[in-house]
């Protein structure tokens, strides 16, 4: 065993960022691993989980008051609320109460890793400045990503630990009962396609079809976030990290199509939270057919993610090179990434 060896807390560990975490750090021999979600998990050699309340700073306190041995907080946990300012209170809550519970008794504390998105730069709101930049000037409030990085930098003035900002793309990889699985989306989307004899349509924006934009492998993006959590150069540092290639979806889609067999139609703008309201009794009807994991309706999708993504009827891209300037060289090609997605997707027997 390393003498080197490390705890993660990995706030969000049941996520499609978290759980891909809580795997490479799993795999990488000299970590133990303590996963913090709501519904806690089963343990797993070095991976023991823990369920508690982030938003409740009491439940925070007795369930995680006493990680002396915790050196590096990965703090990739998120609360949906329908509003942007609606989202800061509680996202903001959950990093303070993390780490005001588990800094006091984690002497040896390293590093505290956020993670964030493009939202910094303002790209949900509209056309932003591509490619954006570590360096780009912020937007009007509010933004939840900036206030947790603030609390951060102001929190590690004068103590041994650092802390870094990693901000990926759209994320693609594994994970039920995500708010935010692109990946997810589109498989049910096509699987459901097929089921009912209709060819493929993108059903975002006219606009979005042609965009730029580009993804971030969880794989990749778990790589870079431990890799900037440990390199010292690398302390105190926003880092934008993509797969490294940008694709329009009307390049991806006829690709996508052809894996699940589909013919491509030409677009359709429509909402798919409004579409595919009703189709739960086609898709328990899919789970007998198909002999496929039962999963719930409501888990296996997020209509209205799918929604804000295809809605981006402009550029979405940002600057990657400073992670490589800083030392880090990964990347994977986004097409290759989807098809391995739905492949493990199938071989899980979550579709067809």
């Amino acid at each position: 065993m390393s003498t080197n060896r490390k705890t993660a807390l990995v706030v969000g560990a049941q996520g499609v960022i978290g759980r891909n975490l809580v795997d490479h750090l799993a795999a990488l021999g000299d970590w133990e691993v303590i996963g913090l979600s709501r519904r806690g998990g089963q343990a797993s050699g070095p991976v023991r989980h823990i369920a508690v309340d982030l938003l409740d700073p009491d439940d925070a306190r007795a369930k995680l008051g006493g990680l002396k041995e915790v050196t590096h907080i990965f703090y990739a946990a998120y609360q949906d609320r329908p509003s942007w300012a609606e989202l800061v209170p509680p996202n903001l809550a959950m990093l303070v109460n993390v780490v005001e519970a588990v800094e006091p008794a984690a002497k040896n504390l390293r590093h505290i890793s956020l993670m964030q998105g493009y939202k910094v730069y303002g790209a949900h709101l509209g056309p932003f400045k591509t490619p954006a930049r570590e360096t780009d000037a912020g937007h009007m409030p509010p933004e939840f990503n900036v206030d947790q990085q603030m609390f951060l930098e102001e929190r590690q003035k004068g103590r041994a630990w650092s802390w870094s900002a990693i901000r990926p793309s759209v994320v693609g990889g594994f994970a039920l009962g995500n708010p935010m699985n692109l990946a997810m989306v589109i498989a049910i989307y096509a699987s459901m396609s097929k089921e009912l004899g209709l060819p493929l349509r993108f059903p975002g924006k006219p606009g979005a079809y042609d965009s730029l934009i580009e993804m971030t492998d969880s794989g990749l993006l778990a790589k870079a976030t431990v890799w900037a959590a440990t390199d010292e150069a690398a302390a105190n540092q926003a880092f934008n990290i993509n797969n490294g290639d940008l694709f329009r979806w009307s390049e991806m889609w006829p690709k996508i199509a052809r894996f699940f067999d589909l013919e491509v139609a030409p677009q359709l703008p429509m909402s798919l939270a409004v579409v595919m309201a009703d189709k739960e009794p086609l898709w328990n009807g899919m789970v007998q057919r198909h002999g496929l994991e039962p999963t719930p309706y409501r888990q296996v999708s997020s209509w209205g993610f799918g929604n804000f993504v295809f809605s981006w009827d402009y550029d979405m891209f940002a600057d990657g090179s400073k992670a490589r300037r800083f030392g880090f060289h990964e990347y994977v090609e986004t097409e290759a990434m989807f098809m391995r997605i739905f492949r493990d997707f199938r071989d899980r027997r979550i579709i067809p």
